[in-house]
């Protein structure tokens, strides 16, 4: 028990157990099981080299051992996918893959000195790199911080990132929606001129402008080619090379045409049919009302829908408005009409009771003409005076104008107190049979005549102011029946515009 007490107590002695772990450890190196301070060689020489390029390196000084060549820049983009078009704004955003390599001659070496290290990655921040820029930059560039470059023995520089791309475009939306875009990305140095830096395509021209493999087509839009141009810009400061990428792409219209162009055609169609109403009826003025209230309602359901562009308005917003031109104007017309046609009936009830009503007696009250003409007040036998007092008064009037018995005999008169009219060689009675008393008391008053002409005149010119009304109506109806009909015929040449004009728009579309 006491042995045992000694063992454990010489083994917890921290002096003795520092001790043995050194001599461990050193036992452990000797025979390679354990390299802690024995670097790598590949690693050895990466650091070398690292070391060796970066020592003397200048990064603000153009890599070229003679200033008079020029450091050329090969550029190559790749077009994603198309994340926003703004009609409104005139901005396109796109992401894209921007690739750039040029040559250092200060960053080469000889690969068989170094371990065969053909290529290795530096920070950008350490080396030099050309000031290139998108002319087209409406917004700061979004893309992740990607902070090496690749560089091979022969000092040649790949530089690639993404870019979330928001440039200045100029959006032609009258075609909605089977439009086609055209937008440009123009790369330049913002420093350097050509004698320093060009620029040159990184593929051929072929292989980039019907490239679609990286981008994602299943969004609105998609791609139909990136062609490229290199050309020289010509300043006050200098010639610039330049490059230019042309993103052409097309909207898928389909989600469009189901959602807006067929609604809207029904609609007009509709709008069209109202012009078999006639234009005289009251229930069009309704049906014209409503289906503007349905124009309104769906101008307002599709103004989301529909690109918004200070430069440019899409065809189905003109034709749209044109639509509910038209269709004001009918309208327009149809109330002016019915508002003619009231006035002119209030117009003929008023004529006609000022013709016919009698004048006002002594006390304020109005008396029938009748009764005027035959002296008697009596409301109730006023019928009865109708019938006599016409045929005496008739006969009076005859007798008078007339030059002798035999005429007045001629147009058939009777004078009985009947006062009826009998036909030419019926059996008459002799004027000297005695007349009804109202007769003789029509006969005997000489105004009565007088009367009775006034009165005449007035049937007479409310009769002939009648027939002018209804001509002047007619020609009014005729008038508005034209216009109406004009209206019309202008609406069906629009919609055939319309329609023609997008089936080719339609075939265009198809046909790229």
């Amino acid at each position: 028990m006491g042995r045992r007490y000694l063992i454990y107590s010489f083994l917890l002695d921290p002096a003795y157990l520092q001790q043995l772990i050194k001599i461990t450890i050193k036992t452990a190196e000797s025979r390679g099981i354990l390299a802690i301070d024995t670097p790598h060689p590949r690693s050895s020489a990466l650091h070398h080299l690292t070391e060796k390029l970066l020592q003397k390196y200048r990064k603000e000084v153009r890599p070229v051992h003679n200033g008079t060549q020029a450091t050329t820049v090969y550029l190559d983009v790749f077009v994603r996918a198309v994340l926003d078009v703004d009609a409104q704004n005139q901005k396109l955003t796109t992401s894209v893959w921007y690739h750039e390599v040029w040559d250092d001659e200060f960053l080469s070496w000889n690969s068989s000195m170094f371990d065969e290290i053909r290529e290795i990655s530096l920070p950008l921040s350490a080396i030099w790199a050309p000031d290139i820029i998108i002319n087209e930059f409406v917004d700061l560039e979004r893309s992740p911080d990607l902070p090496y470059v690749y560089v091979n023995s022969s000092g040649t520089i790949k530089h690639s990132k993404p870019i979330q791309l928001v440039s200045a475009c100029s959006l032609e939306t009258y075609a909605f929606p089977f439009d086609i875009q055209n937008c440009s990305l123009t790369f330049n140095s913002i420093l350097h001129t050509v004698e320093d830096v060009d620029l040159a395509f990184l593929r051929s021209r072929e292989d980039m402008t019907h490239d679609q493999k990286a981008f994602l087509n299943d969004g609105e839009w998609e791609l139909l080619s990136v062609s490229s141009t290199y050309n020289i810009l010509q300043s006050s400061a200098g010639d610039f090379a330049q490059i230019q990428f042309n993103v052409v792409i097309r909207r898928r219209p389909l989600v469009y045409v189901v959602s807006l162009l067929i609604p809207s055609i029904f609609l007009m169609l509709v709008d069209l049919g109202s012009f078999y109403i006639p234009p005289t009826c009251h229930a069009r003025i309704v049906f014209k009302t409503s289906v503007l209230v349905g124009y309104t309602v769906f101008r307002l359901n599709i103004s989301d829908e529909v690109p918004k562009s200070a430069v440019t308005t899409p065809l189905i917003g003109v034709f749209f408005t044109v639509c509910m031109a038209f269709l004001v104007l009918s309208l327009s017309k149809s109330i002016l009409l019915v508002k003619f046609l009231h006035d002119e009936q209030c117009s003929r009830r008023e004529w006609t009771f000022l013709c016919l009503r009698g004048d006002t007696d002594a006390e304020g009250s109005r008396m029938d003409p009748w009764a005027q003409l035959t002296g008697v007040t009596d409301v109730a036998s006023t019928p009865y005076l109708h019938k006599h007092a016409t045929c005496c008064v008739l006969q009076g009037f005859l007798q008078h104008s007339l030059s002798s018995p035999q005429q007045v005999e001629a147009i058939g008169f009777n004078g009985k107190a009947g006062g009826a009219l009998v036909a030419p060689g019926s059996p008459r009675v002799s004027s000297s049979h005695v007349e009804s008393p109202i007769c003789q008391e029509h006969q005997a008053q000489p105004w009565t005549l007088r009367e009775v002409w006034s009165q005449l005149q007035r049937i007479s010119s409310y009769f002939q102011t009648q027939d002018q009304a209804d001509r002047q109506e007619a020609g009014w109806l005729a008038l508005l029946e034209r216009f109406d009909r004009l209206l019309f015929q202008s609406y069906l040449v629009v919609l055939g515009f319309y329609t023609i004009t997008l089936c080719s728009l339609w075939v265009l579309w198809s046909g790229l």
